[in-house]
């Protein structure tokens, strides 16, 4: 079965199964890990009988459903800061790595031909180069022919940790761009167009010509879309893939005192894609029976999940990560 048919057979099973609170998780937020927490939700019904439905609102709105309790847990790819855990009385873990990617729609230009660096990014997205063959982007691409046309910017309209994660990258790289919008789920666009989700800025990508979004690798995998390379930390042009999202995981320091906080942006390494991040799962504190449903979900995942993950080029966990996550659901009275 290929890519399409999963996709489509995975979201039959998340929107049209009849849903009874004693065997249903229900989640919401992020839609960066949405493809890989279908797989996994899948899988776990044929396992299991438990159903999960999980609602990509994105980001902003998984912390406010599970900040009002309407949600056994919220899914965020902005990890929320340890005072904000402590004033919500949350829990907070990592779940699945991946990366976010720039995708452009220009005529004849193929899948990792078009290389960026972060500083142009951040002015194409500032509105500061309006065209596709400005001097900045074309010294860049040498010998690469550019159109003389407008570029469209093509952003998220809804609260998102993949929004959060693409400002927090422009943010390290320009100081314009730092000074002039920052970072944040939601940040004040100086041009373009919103899409709500990364299904949205997709498709939008994909109908206008001569424009350019940032979504989940796995969305641009899935309808092909045109990503570009991106200049890292170790000023290597990389293409984002399993493997360079893997570099920049690696050398990750996770500390369960802060629940997990942690943004992977910029990571060092040769290899490294530099626009990775991990999704995080919240969950009340003070609702045990409820923690431990959601717990053995993700529990089942981590275990059974991680080829599922790589076909999908999200990264599993590390090993070591995933022990520590177990220990923290342990000392949080999840077990």
């Amino acid at each position: 079965m290929n890519l399409k048919n999963i996709f489509l057979s995975l979201l039959f099973i998340a929107t049209s199964l009849t849903l009874t609170a004693g065997d249903t998780i229900n989640g919401a937020g992020a839609t960066f890990p949405y493809p890989v927490y279908s797989a996994w939700a899948f899988n776990y019904y044929r396992a299991t009988g438990v159903k999960l439905n999980y609602q990509s609102i994105g980001s902003g709105g998984g912390v406010r459903q599970i900040k009002n309790r309407t949600v056994d847990f919220g899914a965020s790819d902005a990890p929320v800061k340890p005072a904000e855990l402590k004033a919500g009385n949350f829990l907070q873990f990592p779940a699945i790595i991946g990366g976010v990617v720039p995708v452009v729609n220009v005529k004849g230009l193929k899948a990792g031909q078009l290389k960026l660096t972060g500083e142009a990014l951040a002015d194409i997205f500032l509105g500061e180069i309006k065209k596709w063959n400005d001097p900045r982007i074309e010294a860049i691409n040498r010998g690469l022919t550019l159109p003389d046309s407008e570029i469209t910017v093509v952003h998220r309209s809804d609260g998102s940790g993949t929004t959060a994660i693409f400002s927090t990258y422009l943010s390290v790289c320009s100081g314009d761009w730092s000074r002039k919008v920052g970072k944040g789920k939601s940040v004040n666009w100086p041009v373009g167009i919103g899409g709500k989700g990364n299904e949205g800025v997709a498709n939008y990508v994909k109908r206008v010509n001569n424009s350019i979004g940032y979504v989940e690798f796995a969305y641009a995998k899935q309808s092909k879309m045109t990503y570009v390379k991106l200049k890292n930390k170790s000023g290597r042009f990389v293409e984002p893939s399993f493997e360079a999202f893997k570099d920049a995981a690696a050398g990750a320091k996770w500390n369960p005192d802060t629940g997990y906080y942690l943004w992977l942006v910029d990571a060092p390494g040769d290899g490294s894609w530099p626009i990775a991040g991990a999704s995080f799962i919240l969950l009340g504190k003070e609702k045990p029976g409820v923690n431990r449903r959601v717990v053995k979900f993700f529990e089942w995942a981590f275990k059974n999940g991680d080829a599922t993950a790589e076909k999908l080029i999200y990264v599993p966990l590390p090993k070591l990560l995933k022990s520590s996550i177990q220990d923290y659901w342990k000392k949080n009275g999840i077990d």
